[in-house]
């Protein structure tokens, strides 16, 4: 079977401490994910077996020990992490569009989220 299909993982929420300045080290907050998984169509759809498709719970994990991980000053960084080190994980991932939102964003002034998308191409 060819094609591709998504699988998306929403809003997935975690405390972590990336930032520039010392005080998102040092305070840290929480950081949102999208998972956007562009996936090849192959026996798992005709099988209806998990071990030929992207495990979402398995997903999750990749990404919470990424976001959880080590410090990265750009948001953008970490995306591009994310999306790697899924393409890497599930070898069925033909494309990731990985989006992170960083609400407490230090401006100087009101707004809901800073947030940064990529796409990575496996």
């Amino acid at each position: 079977m060819s094609g591709i299909y998504t699988i998306t993982l929403q809003n997935c929420a975690f405390f972590a401490r990336h930032g520039v300045h010392d005080e998102e080290e040092f305070l840290g907050q929480r950081f949102f994910v999208d998972a956007e998984l562009d996936v090849a169509a192959g026996e798992a759809l005709v099988s209806d077996s998990i071990d030929g498709t992207v495990n979402y719970g398995i997903a999750f994990t990749v990404i919470e020990e990424i976001v959880t991980g080590k410090r990265r000053y750009l948001i953008e960084a970490l995306a591009l992490d994310i999306a790697k080190g899924l393409c890497e994980k599930f070898a069925q991932i033909k494309r990731a569009q990985i989006t992170v939102r960083k609400p407490n964003a230090p401006v100087p002034g009101v707004l809901d989220y800073v947030q940064v998308s990529i796409e990575h191409f496996a």
